[in-house]
């Protein structure tokens, strides 16, 4: 990662207001602040990347802890990316992902193009054909 010195990586979750904020700037989906209030102590894991104290990349794994994890919210802020921070959050990922799910564990995430490039290079690989990312949404 280009100037280590500038970032400072914790294995923590941003505040909800940050993460909410994070996400906007990322270009991913809105998520209301009580709903990030609610969900966010239910993560299994969190990594959080902070420059000068401000939040600039985040990531979490959530699931039941033995049979099903997700790598879910993997963000960075426009202006750090290709400053490695998102193989960093991977690498944070990957190894508590190694230290906690079984073998037998299925651990999944659904990449946003081009964003996959990275999963692949952390050793997630595409499941179709034989199976497809699917999502239902309330109407």
């Amino acid at each position: 990662m280009s100037n280590e010195t500038n970032y400072q990586l914790t294995l923590t979750l941003p505040t909800p207001e940050e993460f909410c904020a994070l996400r906007k700037a990322a270009g991913l989906s809105p998520r209301s602040l009580a709903s990030a209030t609610r969900g966010l102590p239910n993560s299994l894991m969190g990594v959080s990347i902070r420059k000068q104290g401000q939040l600039v990349a985040m990531a979490r794994v959530v699931g039941d802890g033995s049979i099903v994890f997700e790598v879910v919210d993997v963000a960075v802020t426009p202006s750090e990316q290709g400053h490695g921070l998102g193989k960093q959050l991977m690498r944070a990922v990957t190894n508590y992902l190694s230290e906690h799910a079984p073998a037998d564990a299925e651990v999944s995430l659904i990449a946003d193009v081009p964003a996959d490039h990275l999963y692949a290079q952390s050793g997630f690989q595409p499941t179709a054909p034989e199976s497809i990312g699917m999502a239902w949404h309330r109407e």
